[in-house]
């Protein structure tokens, strides 16, 4: 009797009280309905409120199929995922956020482009329900990533996506404590696709990415996979250095031909402050780099595991 696990579905679960339930309803419906042996890792980022007590109550109904792995702390929604691979089984890996806002039903999607022999698929959101600001942001800053990254994603901020277990073992390989997992997925990748799927409202709850955390995933993104924005920067400070050299030149000049002049102080004042402002952001920039050489040098642990709900296998 075969007993390898097709499918692992990977959650990672964060203050989502309000939505659990409703996801428990229409998730292992979906999966049941793919007659498949999979299982569902439920990763619980260090809820503060009941959402840890409801996977326990969930993992007492299915303990065949769900796995939930609490941790003692919050350590964000990657470490989250990364831990739940470490704790997937299967031979395909799915992930999906808890808020509902990718249909679980549409997991089906995904498996069969894997069919065609892809061994990534990323998502792209059919009709995406955020704010006006949160939409052109999220356009910006695809368009930055993949000029500084090389990595193609039409969609980087849908987490609904599958990976083969060659993949997942690359990636549990990987020891940075930040990183962004789909982009690093897709450089493991030989044969990505993408596709499309439903996007809804939020069930229930508010979203637990701020603008702050939005930037500093993008700051995370485009630091931990390319050092091209240090040779911009590079550039940059050779072509402000050569075009304040003709500037300095031509005062000189003006100065011993038409001799000492009034005025021109807010001017060098606004030429002043425009180098510093460049100096400062350069400084920000190298600061980026610094501070994640120095997370990783300390080789603290990702995440603190609190314990692991499952069932065990039972010996031959």
């Amino acid at each position: 009797m075969n007993t390898a696990i097709n499918l692992s579905v990977v959650i990672p679960v964060y203050n989502e009280q309000d939505v659990l339930q409703a996801l428990f309803d229409r998730l292992y419906p979906a999966l049941d309905a793919l007659n498949l042996r999979y299982e569902i890792v439920f990763v619980n980022d260090g809820s503060r409120d009941k959402s840890a007590a409801m996977l326990a109550d969930q993992f007492g109904l299915r303990p065949d199929v769900t796995r939930v792995v609490l941790f003692n702390g919050n350590f964000g929604q990657h470490r989250a995922i990364l831990a739940g691979f470490e704790h997937s089984r299967g031979e395909r890996v799915v992930t999906l956020d808890a808020d509902l806002q990718n249909p679980p039903e549409d997991i089906q999607l995904l498996l069969a482009e894997m069919d065609k022999g892809h061994d990534y698929v990323g998502s792209i959101r059919r009709q995406r329900n955020d704010s006006m600001w949160r939409h052109l942001a999220s356009r910006a800053m695809n368009r930055l990533r993949e000029k500084l990254t090389r990595i193609k994603m039409t969609d980087q901020g849908c987490m609904m996506r599958a990976y083969s277990r060659r993949i997942i073992d690359t990636i549990n390989q990987c020891n940075e404590l930040h990183t962004f997992i789909p982009a690093l997925a897709y450089q493991f990748a030989q044969h990505p696709t993408e596709v499309v799927v439903g996007h809804e409202e939020r069930f229930a709850g508010e979203s637990k990415y701020s603008l702050y955390s939005l930037i500093r995933l993008n700051f995370d993104l485009m630091t931990g996979f390319s050092i091209v924005p240090l040779q911009w920067f590079s550039l940059m400070g050779m072509a402000v250095s050569a075009g304040s050299g003709i500037l300095v030149a031509y005062l000189v000049l003006r100065r011993l031909i038409i001799g000492p002049e009034e005025g021109g102080l807010f001017t060098l004042f606004a030429i002043a402050f425009f180098l510093i402002g460049i100096a400062l952001f350069g400084i920000g920039l190298l600061g980026e780099y610094i501070g994640r050489i120095y997370q990783e040098v300390r080789s603290r642990p990702r995440y603190v595991i609190q314990a692991v709900l499952e069932q065990k296998e039972k010996q031959a």
